[in-house]
């Protein structure tokens, strides 16, 4: 248990959590985005994550149609992977593919135009939405080179490295 979430109550540490999950978020450009193939394999890509206040919803640029977007609709288990600051988050959620013009126009910037030759108006975007179900947050404390000590000690004491919280938070 962290520090930080001591003497809380449960929901007031499920709400800590949560605002945790959101701050590693919200420091985050790139995810690495897993999607279920035809065949049951898993495919990974990094995508730019599309910010704004973490509400429990998570969105990327994506072309539609693309062997993406028929994943998502074919099976809509999605997992994201980030790390952010020496934090590593992975979340759990059901994805969707959407072409809403409110949400685009939001989340357009220079950085998906050169994605799109057709600019916001291409028919081929669209924005990967991701509803968060839940998430795991690995906070390392240590600096890397502590880390990399702790990992050694661990190796030659065939102990565990003490290395950060794990953190389970449902949405």
């Amino acid at each position: 248990m962290s520090e930080t979430t001591e003497g809380l109550n449960p929901d007031e540490r499920a709400e800590a959590d949560r605002q945790a999950v959101a701050e590693v978020i919200e420091k985050a450009h790139i995810a690495i985005v897993t999607t279920v193939d035809e065949d049951g394999s898993l495919v990974s890509r990094p995508l730019g994550l599309q910010q704004r206040d973490f509400d429990g919803d998570l969105y990327f640029f994506t072309p539609d149609p693309s062997d993406k977007s028929v994943q998502v609709r074919r099976n809509p288990q999605v997992n994201i992977a980030i790390e952010s600051h020496g934090n590593y988050l992975s979340v759990a959620g059901t994805g969707t593919i959407t072409k809403d013009q409110a949400l685009i126009d939001e989340f357009w910037n220079r950085h998906v135009e050169a994605w799109f030759d057709g600019g916001r108006d291409d028919p081929a975007v669209a924005l990967l939405k991701v509803q968060a179900r839940s998430a795991e947050l690995q906070s390392v404390e240590s600096p890397r080179v502590v880390a990399a000590v702790k990992y050694a000690k661990a190796a030659v004491t065939k102990g565990h490295p003490e290395l950060g919280d794990t953190t389970r938070v449902e949405f």
